[in-house]
């Protein structure tokens, strides 16, 4: 099962975080050998910065993301 991951990469999320958030992830799968079960994109601005930084996975939006709750949500999908 592959699982797709997209960070939004408008100004408003990257400056809250998911710049760090995008590195942490991309560590995440390198370090984990994940290559083939990890599917890694960015995103345009979806006009939801209020809530950023958001992520998507699996097609559930996620909000105020930071690297704590990428590895809880990352951990549950195990």
């Amino acid at each position: 099962m592959t699982i797709n991951i997209t960070v939004c990469m408008g100004s408003s999320c990257f400056a809250r975080g998911n710049d760090r958030n995008l590195e942490f992830l991309e560590n995440y799968v390198k370090d984990n050998g994940l290559d083939a079960k990890i599917d890694l994109a960015g995103a345009r601005c979806e006009g939801k910065c209020a809530s950023g930084p958001n992520v998507i996975i699996n097609g559930k939006e996620y909000t105020e993301v930071d690297e704590t709750k990428l590895k809880e949500i990352l951990s549950s999908l195990n």
